[in-house]
């Protein structure tokens, strides 16, 4: 974070120029196809440079850092049709995911793929997870983008006015001050070897970067506000010429230094600017009552289980006196059995290593058959049959 002193920086733009394009206030990345849908009638040949599709492979660069840095917030700027989120969404480590665009409809088209699934609430996960979309524009602050790990912002730059550009690097770097940022911006100098390219990749672009340009934005972007930052790509060029660099630069930025907590309330607006669109909880078994119930469905099923093995055993002792005299189950150890049988085995992953949490659990299993669930019709059924046998 910078201090006091750094606040006003801005990046120097002088040699970074902008180049024309349509005016217009989109920053999103709405066509998700590899080139953004920029290159013309033969745009269809173009997408067999890269397999696999350009746009493909920039989502797999953030999935393959949030596997390696495990961060739990993460925030997906330009989010657009919400593809990169949805993509993040299984990645276990995050708990918290957000998206910013400054189309709401866009992401209204897409958001539905971000909601809980009946597979979810069947089977709970071990982690808490958040999903929540913002419309608004990245030049504005927002406190609700305070706090996370990773910012992305893929593809989302070239679309900014210039005067937006200016506000970007001090409401990223500044205001958010995630740990990490991920920057990607089409590499210019890639353009002629692209069918149907004349000028831009995409009409909305305002302009598109050689590299020297981006690396010169970014390292002053990283200067002012205490980041490093390393750049790389997607897209390799052909055998031969190298020299072109990535189809799409990209510049992952770290920041140096842990913001304290006081900047954070320096910086912070007396009010949100972004509207929710789109907010999901997805169930947890960190949730008691998300726990409770996916007890008892092992309870239900490991009990039914039980019966049916310990029916077959009295069967075979029918004939024969002496086993049958040694064959009585009691209902105790029948509770005892079944609680050590649901931890050890279908809750071992939420359970492992917690002994305070195994003990709750088989408490619980022991007053499920003491009639603290005797609501349940199944657990009755299966508690009487066993008293039967």
């Amino acid at each position: 974070m910078p201090s006091s002193g750094q606040r006003g920086c801005r990046p120097a733009y002088r040699g970074l120029r902008l180049l024309p394009g349509p005016q217009s206030a989109c920053d999103t990345r709405a066509l998700a196809p590899t080139y953004r849908g920029a290159l013309g009638p033969k745009a269809q040949s173009s997408r067999e440079l890269f397999t696999p599709p350009l746009y493909k492979q920039r989502y797999q660069f953030v999935k393959d850092l949030v596997e390696k840095y495990k961060p739990k917030k993460v925030a997906d700027l330009g989010c657009a049709d919400c593809r990169l989120l949805w993509m993040l969404k299984f990645c276990s480590c995050i708990e918290v995911l957000a998206g910013l665009d400054i189309s709401a409809s866009v992401m209204e088209e897409k958001m539905h793929t971000l909601s809980p699934l009946p597979f979810d609430y069947l089977q709970p996960s071990e982690r808490s997870l958040t999903v929540t979309l913002h419309h608004g524009s990245v030049a504005h602050k927002d406190p609700c983008m305070l706090g996370f790990d990773l910012v992305t912002c893929i593809e989302l730059i070239e679309h900014l006015e210039e005067s937006e550009l200016k506000k970007f690097p001090e409401v990223v770097f500044g205001f958010m001050a995630p740990s990490m940022v991920v920057i990607s911006t089409p590499n210019s100098e890639f353009n002629p070897l692209l069918p149907g390219v004349v000028l831009n990749r995409h009409p909305d672009h305002k302009f598109e970067w050689n590299q020297a340009q981006f690396q010169s934005w970014a390292l002053e972007a990283a200067r002012c506000y205490d980041y490093s930052v390393e750049f790389t790509g997607v897209g390799h060029p052909p055998k031969g010429m190298e020299n072109v660099g990535f189809c799409t630069q990209i510049g992952v930025f770290v920041r140096k230094y842990p913001r304290s907590g006081g900047s954070v309330q320096y910086e912070k607006p007396t009010e949100a600017v972004y509207k929710t669109v789109f907010k999901a909880v997805y169930p947890s078994l960190k949730d008691e009552k998300y726990l409770q119930n996916a007890v008892v469905s092992e309870v239900i099923f490991t009990a039914q289980n039980i019966k049916h093995h310990l029916m077959s055993k009295h069967k075979e002792c029918d004939d024969d006196p002496e086993r049958k005299s040694e064959f009585q189950p009691s209902v105790n150890s029948f509770s005892d059995y079944l609680g050590k049988l649901v931890v050890d085995k279908a809750m071992e992953p939420f359970v492992n290593g917690n002994e305070v949490i195994q003990l709750q659990i088989q408490l619980q299993l022991k007053k499920l058959f003491e009639g603290a669930l005797s609501s349940s019709e199944d657990c009755q059924q299966n508690l009487y049959i066993m008293q039967e046998d």
